[in-house]
């Protein structure tokens, strides 16, 4: 199984947004660390786990399991609804990717089980 960890970061609320990949696989690890544009951290945390889906999409991997520290997106997902309409659209989309996988696991995490995504994700506020 791959293991997913994903993270938004914002430098302000909106402001200029980064996402953090990190995938780790049964031999290897990947990293990714991607500027998105100016956003809430709320969507930038959906364009992590949905840019996570791609790539996993994209390399082939068939079980995966995320892992967030946002609640806010492991909450949507686990019960595919949100409150603010204006994520109604990011987690369609990430339903709809979620369903490429034989199976797909999404998980909360604490904050500091999750360093490895929320340094590449401020990494990547930084380049911009």
């Amino acid at each position: 199984m791959i293991e997913v960890y994903t993270d938004g970061a914002s430098a302000g609320d909106p402001g200029p947004s980064g996402i953090g990949i990190f995938i780790k696989g049964e031999k290897n690890a990947e990293k990714y660390s991607i500027p998105i544009g100016m956003m809430s951290n709320h969507e930038a945390e959906y364009y992590a786990l949905i840019k996570g889906m791609e790539i996993c999409i994209e390399k082939g991997y068939k079980t995966v399991s995320f892992r967030t520290d946002s609640q806010l997106v492991e909450n949507a997902m686990e019960k595919q609804f949100v409150k603010n309409p204006a994520y109604a659209p990011l987690l369609e989309k990430a339903i709809s990717l979620s369903e490429q996988f034989d199976l797909f696991f999404i998980k909360w995490i604490p904050s500091k089980e999750n360093k490895t995504a929320d340094e590449l994700a401020r990494k990547a506020i930084i380049r911009k």
